[in-house]
């Protein structure tokens, strides 16, 4: 039988018969079943494929086709819309029609059924072409060629801008946005020239006023007569993420060329970049966003170029890092920190019953520094040392070597980067945990937020230890509180970059290193440490990859009732009560951080009630070691100098 079977594959003229696949099936199953019996490899599976049911019926449905081109079925007649018709007009004749044949008369007026009737006479005569008006004799040979283009829209924006020319009067599509009703269309191009819309004539007429025939009708079809563009501008349409570093309302730009069309955005907004076929204006969507419709910002040379003119507008005003103190400020410019600086880090501020219990755990307090550190089983906790942290704010308050390097908000870094490139980042398990730096104002609560965590589970959190150049006390262990240095070695490590931040407190300098967090990190521990302004740039790099939280303090009229039962230690008083201008300048300066790092911030956290925001806090920590983030592009691709 194979013999058979394989003569017949061989003829070109061989033809299925009645039996058709269907037979030749059942033989080759017969076939196999008997490789079965002789135990031929293979054929258990051939058999199981050859006996499947899909087959079957996939074999049916091509038999059926081979059966339709063999004898096409023909219709019966090709003008059954006009029978319909025909039969309507004699059954209205009839003087009196019966009940069966009024509801055939319902029957053939419904528009489904007249549809019906329409598409099979088009299918029965083969007249699928559309039906064009003959070429006008006398038409000049040169006249451009004219494209309709039918839109339907519903209550969307059209998604593209015009330009008119100003020397013809002709109005012009000057850019299709991205995701637009244009844009899905593929109707409508740049450098197409508008003839008519919805009939009306457009040549000389002003850009306004097309816009006002466009948005006469919010729903419905809007036809547009245009001359297409010959040669399209190819378009670079590259997926690009991106941090805004700076804020930008398209309503008050004057140079934008369609104001509708703009996307505002904010500090700190990750804008998804679609096309930057114009070197001026790119198309841009927010995310999230739920609108398919990109919208139009400035280039990043453009929005740089806005800036620089906006600053050098502005009046002169002394940076903040090139300040200079004289001597009698920079005293009490130093009063003033010993006496806010709240070392309230350590208050518990929800009710007077955890006041009690916090402070029934004395700190260990040595009158010669009145420093304190923590003792936790055994686990010892560096880095609360009041002493680090009052030269780390008195640092702040004074001048930097520069503020390229040092001022975190600086404007020459608005300047050049508008933009910053971003890509999402999930840590892998195996790699080092990412930084958690906490930022915020003196007396929100930071230092407080930062030892709660770090008390919850000791062997996973840990602070760096910090560097100084004062002589060790009996009781310290170097590596343990401090690692003590010479002023030498500590001025050399500054000169090098290798200090995330430092200050001087009572002639000694303070410090903490990028080796102390990394020696932190290298544990497979997560490092947390609370940092200045000054600090924010330092750790956003490749390696220590920093999740910054920001501590926000609640309103004013929070702050009262949340700290009325709270105190504060400063270098003059212990336990003093919290004042009204404590409130007021832990605002201000809250407000001046907003202000300056907003972008920066990965997570802001209010501070309202202790319990809640140490919730949060760990909440954020976990998802910024186990969840995806925006982080700068180059710290997964870092770009190495020549």
């Amino acid at each position: 039988m194979r013999q058979a079977m394989e003569a017949e594959v061989l003829n070109p003229h061989f033809e299925l018969g009645e039996q058709g696949l269907h037979q030749v099936l059942s033989d080759v199953i017969e076939e196999v079943r008997r490789s079965v019996s002789q135990d031929i490899d293979g054929a258990e599976i051939l058999h199981s494929l050859l006996t499947s049911s899909w087959l079957q019926s996939l074999l049916k449905v091509y038999e059926c086709l081979q059966r339709y081109l063999r004898d096409s079925p023909a219709p019966m007649l090709d003008y059954a819309s006009g029978l319909s018709l025909q039969l309507l007009i004699d059954l209205k004749s009839l003087p009196c029609c019966s009940e069966e044949a009024k509801e055939l008369c319902r029957l053939l007026r419904q528009p489904h059924l007249q549809a019906l009737l329409s598409a099979h006479d088009t299918v029965a005569q083969k007249d699928y072409e559309p039906v064009l008006p003959p070429i006008p004799d006398g038409l000049p040979g040169d006249e451009e060629a004219t494209r309709t283009v039918c839109l339907v829209k519903n209550k969307q924006p059209l998604g593209a801008t015009i330009k008119r020319n100003e020397i013809t009067g002709e109005i012009f599509v000057a850019r299709v946005i991205h995701g637009g009703l244009a844009d899905r269309s593929g109707l409508l191009h740049a450098g197409d020239r508008i003839i008519e819309v919805n009939g009306f004539p457009v040549d000389g007429m002003e850009p306004e006023q097309v816009i006002q025939v466009v948005q006469a009708r919010s729903h419905g079809t809007i036809m547009f007569k245009v001359i297409p563009i010959t040669e399209r501008p190819v378009h670079n349409q590259t997926m690009l993420y991106v941090r805004a570093m700076t804020d930008y309302s398209p309503q008050q730009d004057p140079t934008i060329p369609c104001a509708d069309a703009g996307m505002s955005f904010r500090r700190g907004d990750v804008l998804e970049i679609v096309d930057q076929t114009d070197a001026l204006w790119w198309q841009a969507k927010k995310l999230p966003s739920s609108s398919a419709c990109a919208g139009l910002i400035p280039s990043t040379n453009l929005l740089r170029r806005k800036q620089r003119e906006f600053w050098w507008s502005q009046p002169y005003q002394p940076h903040a890092c090139i300040q200079t103190l004289s001597p009698v400020d920079e005293e009490d410019d130093l009063m003033a920190i010993d006496e806010k600086c709240v070392e309230a880090d350590e208050e518990a501020f929800e009710s007077e019953e955890l006041r009690e219990a916090f402070l029934s755990v004395p700190p260990l307090v040595y009158p010669e520094e009145d420093d304190f550190s923590s003792n936790i089983e055994g686990i010892y906790l560096a880095g609360f040392r009041r002493s680090m942290r009052l030269c780390r704010r008195l640092s702040y308050g004074t001048a930097q070597p520069t503020c390229h390097t040092r001022c975190p908000s600086s404007c020459y870094s608005s300047l050049n980067t508008p933009y910053e490139e971003v890509v999402r980042y999930q840590r892998h398990p195996e790699n080092a945990h990412r930084l958690i730096a906490l930022l915020g104002a003196p007396g929100v609560g930071v230092n407080e937020l930062r030892r709660r965590l770090i008390e919850m589970n000791p062997n996973l959190f840990h602070g760096a230890v910090p560097h100084t150049t004062r002589a060790p006390r009996g009781y310290e262990e170097f590596g343990r509180e401090y690692y003590f240095t010479s002023r030498e070695v500590f001025d050399n490590m500054v000169y090098n970059n290798r200090f995330l931040e430092y200050g001087e407190y009572k002639g000694n300098l303070y410090g903490t290193s990028i080796e102390a967090v990394r020696e932190v990190l290298n544990r497979g521990k997560i490092c947390v440490v609370d940092i200045e302004p000054n600090a924010v740039q330092a750790v956003r790099t490749h390696e220590l990859k920093a999740f910054i939280i920001y501590v926000k303090p609640p309103p004013l009229e929070r702050l009262r009732v949340t700290r009325q039962d709270s105190y504060i230690t400063t270098n003059y008083y212990v336990n003093r009560p919290f004042k009204d201008e404590d409130f007021q300048e832990m605002e201000e300066a809250a407000w001046k951080m907003e202000s300056q790092l907003w972008h920066f911030f990965d997570q802001v956290i209010v501070n309202d009630e202790l319990q809640d925001s140490c919730v949060q806090l760990l909440t954020a920590v976990r998802k910024a070691q186990d969840e995806p983030h925006w982080v700068p592009a180059s710290w997964i691709r870092p770009t190495t100098g020549p």
